[in-house]
């Protein structure tokens, strides 16, 4: 049977079942970590997310014989075009069985959206911001994933070549065992930086407090560290008041280290977090009727495994061992919580200065991923 492609209004009905497409393709899958439905869905609704402020979008699913076999999202992101002069087309949210066919339709309808909305090439995958998941996974098809990675399956890079797309950018992903103590050269290091620069670890135990002093200032932070990385879109206040929301009620705070100068002026910040990925596999996705419970149990440290969320560094002290001082801190929480490695999550594959900095660990490279590129 032939494929038919439908375009997927903006609903909350719709984009679940949008979402829920992604989720169920992965069911038996024992490395593929699942998004919450209702995450997905706010990020896709013009109505909840502030992307939606620079940003189109246009989902489609592909059914055959009434069935889901694929999704695909086209988004423009105005902002990130106009910066880089560019005319180009995100594609991201993208999952299909492995057809041809199904893999053709699903492309030829979100080329032929953006075609018309004057895009020229197309990238992916990518979401709205750098907040959202990017890069498909190339290598590392049986290493479990994380809250924050796309994890697909082996064929998805191959059918990517096939339609005649090129590997653009690179990241990879490294698996770090927490030391039993911190290295003594490594923390040398965090002393000297600490003196030179009138740098000092600010922690805290309000949340409330952390949001009121330092919310904004924290991605301020990330806005001037990432902004010269692939594709960054600068965070706009309403997107940080949004992802504030998101993410404190989260985080134990004993894995956040903040560092200021002598004015307290934010320099660096550190921003971990207790792997949530045994948990999101056993709720499915979904809050109810258990989800709430295993994620509460991950949340009150039912796992080994802590996830390097956010490392940002101010432009100016990138390069002067400013993360030395971020980890002296976090090491000991880490293993005073039990943890036995540590996740980076994905780091471009040409970003020395930030490859550097785990070089007094014991690290294993345990993934790949790229964005792939083509013109329409």
């Amino acid at each position: 049977m032939s494929v038919e492609i439908r375009p997927i209004a903006p609903t909350r009905s719709q984009l679940r079942r949008f979402t829920q497409f992604g989720i169920d393709l992965y069911r038996d899958n024992p490395y593929a970590v699942p998004p919450l439905v209702r995450d997905d869905v706010n990020t896709l609704s013009p109505k909840v997310n502030p992307a939606f402020d620079f940003c189109d979008c246009q989902c489609f699913m592909a059914y055959r014989d009434g069935k889901p076999v694929g999704r695909i999202a086209a988004i423009i992101n105005r902002v990130v075009n106009e910066r880089t002069n560019q005319k180009v087309l995100r594609f991201g949210f993208v999952d299909f069985i492995d057809d041809d066919e199904v893999v053709d339709a699903l492309f030829d309808a979100a080329s032929e959206w953006g075609r018309k909305h004057g895009m020229t090439e197309m990238v992916g995958p990518m979401g709205f911001t750098d907040m959202d998941h990017e890069g498909m996974l190339t290598e590392g098809f049986e290493e479990l994933g994380t809250m924050a990675t796309i994890y697909n399956y082996p064929y998805y890079p191959r059918q990517m070549e096939r339609m005649g797309f090129k590997r653009d950018a690179e990241w990879i992903e490294m698996l770090i065992k927490v030391p039993e103590e911190i290295p003594e050269k490594y923390s040398r290091i965090a002393q000297i930086v600490k003196e030179r620069n009138n740098l000092r670890v600010l922690k805290f135990t309000s949340r409330k407090k952390l949001k009121e002093q330092y919310g904004q200032a924290i991605f301020q932070l990330v806005n001037e560290a990432y902004d010269q990385l692939y594709g960054y879109s600068p965070l706009t206040p309403r997107q940080v008041e949004y992802y504030i929301g998101i993410y404190l009620g989260i985080l134990n705070l004993k894995f956040v280290t903040l560092v200021v100068d002598e004015n307290d002026r934010l320099v660096a910040l550190g921003i971990s977090i207790q792997s949530f990925s045994r948990a999101l596999q056993k709720s499915r996705g979904k809050l109810f009727p258990f989800g709430w419970w295993y994620l509460l149990q991950a949340l009150r440290g039912k796992t080994d495994i802590v996830d390097l969320l956010l490392i940002a560094v101010k432009p100016e002290y990138q390069n002067k061992g400013v993360n030395a001082l971020l980890f002296t801190d976090l090491i000991p929480n880490y293993i005073a919580a039990g943890m036995k490695y540590a996740e980076t999550n994905p780091e471009l594959q040409t970003n020395n200065k930030v490859r550097g900095q785990w070089d007094y660990f014991d690290t294993r490279l345990h993934r790949r991923r790229c964005s792939f590129r083509k013109p329409l």
